[in-house]
């Protein structure tokens, strides 16, 4: 019985660390200014003096759950593991963590928009992860909204496909990609991950130039 009850204790043990993950908000982009380690479950960010502060994320293991409210309420996005410079429609806008299990990578999804979104998707031709169709689409419009453009390579210069200083919205589904306000990635650039970025806030309309990273 002793042996049975060890190997018990040992089984626990080895799922909550297969479950466990973790993820660090930074105060400022590009993983700058202050940060806080959360490695369970945080229904309010007050306790950790972070509430209202995380400007970009780094998820190191896990799936987690962002949204604006205490106690998990509000808006939510879910964060796969991955680095997250700039956190459009969230940024200072955080308020509780959990993590929500499985795996995944690198995938940004805002949960408060899951039905619009299915029917975006099918449109797309983009759910998740899923693999197939091109890597970047670039919105006119906020919200994935307006005239679009289907990417998967390199562009110099995004007259060349008629949308220079038009994407508003991006949905990246595979790859880091370094959008520029000038030809040939020049200027100010931001680099984004997969995931659904709703607007652009400061490259609103002024990308000249993308590339893929990684």
């Amino acid at each position: 019985m002793k042996r049975l009850l060890a190997a018990a204790a040992v089984l626990a043990t080895l799922t909550h660390v297969a479950f466990a993950g973790e993820v660090t908000l930074f105060a400022d982009s590009d993983f700058n200014g202050q940060r806080v380690t959360i490695d369970r479950d945080a229904p309010n960010l007050r306790d950790f003096g972070f509430n209202d502060r995380a400007s970009s994320v780094v998820v190191t293991s896990g799936r987690w759950l962002l949204c604006e409210h205490a106690n998990f309420g509000g808006r939510c996005a879910e964060f796969g593991p991955g680095e997250y410079r700039q956190l459009p429609g969230f940024n200072d806008a955080v308020s509780s963590v959990r993590q929500i299990g499985g795996g995944g990578h690198g995938r940004w999804r805002d949960r408060d928009h899951d039905r619009d979104d299915d029917r975006d998707h099918d449109r797309d031709g983009w759910r998740g992860g899923d693999r197939g169709g091109p890597d970047v689409l670039m919105f006119a419009g906020p919200r994935f909204e307006g005239q679009q453009v289907e990417l998967s390579q390199d562009v110099r210069s995004l007259n060349d496909v008629g949308f220079n200083d038009r994407a508003t919205s991006i949905v990246i589904r595979e790859g880091r990609w370094e959008f520029c306000e000038h030809a040939d990635f020049r200027g100010e650039c931001i680099v984004l991950g997969p995931g659904r970025y709703d607007f652009l806030d400061r490259m609103n309309n002024r990308i000249s130039s993308m590339r893929r990273l990684r």
